[in-house]
């Protein structure tokens, strides 16, 4: 029997996310979804409204292999001929399922570096992120319920409830909070194992309310690239390139991550050793969707968790941009809650959250939920 919920996410994708017009092309990428549900409602959603669907399906245990044996003329070839057809798409819906999160953490750090740099950069950075409409989000497989310690058909009741938000209604109870982001200098975070400061005069301020991430609920910004001196000790696990990295701790001096600590520490600093700007952070970002409360391993759920904060070694956004240029981009989740140890937010001295809730009168449309 057909789910009535993925024609309602579907619509969700072409006419929130996307806005689809008539005449536009939306490339729909699906990567090892266990059906092909969504990709039908998309297609034909698409087309519906005029516009022209072209299908890519992927996956990863392909990819892991093409990965592990290619050399740079064939991630260069790749790469170019998907950029090829990135140039030419209007919209692009990116769908992620897996049989198997973990399938590339034995591909060589090495192999890796090269795909972000001849193919991801090239392709996504550089093209679908920068050129088209696009959103992004995973799929309720039995793998991601297992990861998120929950039943199948829990799991996607819950999935279903998160993605199709009210978006409108989470829109108009960020703005108070932009505002005082725009507004602000300096950051102080304080939580267990933290004791962190950055400014982030200037630096363009990023309401994400459906249009980019689905399920969505942020607002973010960068640091001002040489401002972040402190002590940051994350509270959520990341699965990062295939590898799930805990206890990740980071020292900063004047934006750069001096010291660099977790279970896999030797990994973690060959990532931050990626390029020059992999140990500088490139977003900085507060969590807003308070129907997802707890990490399940998986960054587009954990860096939108009610109470939460991410700070994201690498790549800043060109619509948020300190100039930090790098292949990576990798969010970093610390979760502010009395569940999870507590912690404070201020702006230029001022309270601003507290325990994950946030304290201004014209904030307080953002903790309903909580």
């Amino acid at each position: 029997m057909h789910d009535p919920r993925i024609d309602q996410l579907a619509d969700v994708l072409l006419d929130h996310s996307c806005q689809l017009q008539k005449g536009e092309k939306v490339l729909i990428e699906a990567i090892d979804l266990p059906e092909p549900n969504l990709i039908c409602s998309l297609v034909e959603g698409a087309a519906a409204r005029g516009a022209i669907p072209l299908v890519t399906i992927k996956n990863q245990q392909v990819q892991r292999s093409l990965y592990s044996s290619a050399t740079e003329a064939a991630m260069e070839m790749s790469s170019k001929f998907e950029a090829a057809r990135m140039a030419e798409m209007d919209a692009y819906v990116g769908i992620r399922g897996s049989a198997n999160s973990s399938q590339h953490a034995d591909v060589p750090q090495s192999k890796m570096d090269m795909y972000q740099k001849l193919w991801w950069q090239p392709v996504h950075s550089a093209l679908r992120v920068a050129k088209t409409k696009w959103v992004v989000l995973r799929y309720p497989t039995d793998s991601f319920a297992q990861a998120a310690k929950m039943s199948t058909r829990a799991f996607e009741d819950f999935f279903f409830k998160v993605c199709t938000a009210d978006y409108a209604a989470m829109a108009e109870a960020q703005k108070p909070l932009v505002a005082r982001m725009e507004a602000a200098d300096q950051v102080r975070i304080v939580a267990p194992g933290t004791e962190l400061e950055f400014s982030i005069k200037d630096i363009p301020v990023v309401p994400c309310n459906g249009d980019r991430n689905i399920p969505d609920g942020e607002v973010f910004t960068a640091p001002v690239r040489d401002s972040i001196n402190g002590t940051i000790k994350f509270n959520t696990e990341s699965r990062y390139q295939g590898t799930v990295f805990s206890d990740i701790c980071f020292e900063f001096k004047d934006g750069k991550i001096v010291n660099a600590t977790a279970n896999e520490t030797e990994k973690i600093n060959a990532i931050l050793d990626s390029d020059e700007g992999a140990r500088y952070c490139g977003e900085w970002s507060l969590g807003t969707n308070n129907h997802v409360k707890h990490p399940m391993l998986d960054t587009l759920f954990d860096e939108k968790i009610g109470g939460s904060f991410h700070l994201t070694p690498g790549e800043a956004y060109e619509i948020a941009n300190n100039g930090n240029r790098s292949r990576i981009h990798w969010d970093l989740v610390l979760i502010q809650r009395p569940d999870y140890g507590g912690g404070e937010i201020y702006f230029d001295g001022e309270l601003l959250r507290k325990d994950g809730r946030f304290v201004p009168d014209d904030l307080q449309g953002l903790n309903v939920g909580l």
